[in-house]
């Protein structure tokens, strides 16, 4: 497993599609992942440290966390089947729960979480970026540094 970091959300054109873009801790790869766009919503108000005036879904499982005193030790990206990702909460009472990833990673944020990769998933869905091409990255992190939560045309609910 490789540790991942969280870029940012983005919108995909001409698809309108939102992705998350992760990338490998201590290395060159970076995994993106295609993902609706409430849990898009979800990511980004995590990364931008904003609360909403209401608790989204993973705000309200954070919280069920915290009252049951059960805690997210890991987030695992563990497989990649017809281009469907597959993840697993894993807590420190040893249960492990499937999950999207997007919801996973929404969950890793607002807890602090370490994301993990598995090697064949970075093997398989990886993009290697080499330092010299870390511009367009740095182009990337300057886009979500401009983008709000509500650029993917969903609500607070």
């Amino acid at each position: 497993m490789n540790e991942l970091d969280v870029v940012g959300v983005r919108v995909e054109m001409p698809s309108n599609q939102p992705i998350v873009l992760l990338r490998e801790v201590g290395g060159d790869r970076y995994l993106p992942i295609w993902i609706g766009p409430g849990e898009a919503t979800a990511i980004a108000f995590a990364q931008q440290g904003m609360a909403p005036a209401r608790p989204l879904t993973h705000d309200l499982f954070k919280d069920v966390l915290e009252a049951v005193g059960q805690e997210l030790t890991e987030v695992r990206i563990t497989d990649l089947r017809e281009g469907v990702f597959y993840a697993e909460l894993v807590f420190a009472s040893g249960v492990e729960v499937s999950a999207r990833p997007s919801d996973a990673i929404a969950l890793a944020l607002r807890t602090g979480t370490p994301i993990y990769g598995s090697d064949g998933v970075l093997d398989d869905a990886g993009i290697a970026i080499p330092d010299e091409q870390e511009d367009e990255v740095e182009k990337f992190r300057e886009f979500l540094d401009q983008i709000s939560p509500e650029d993917f045309g969903t609500g607070n609910q």
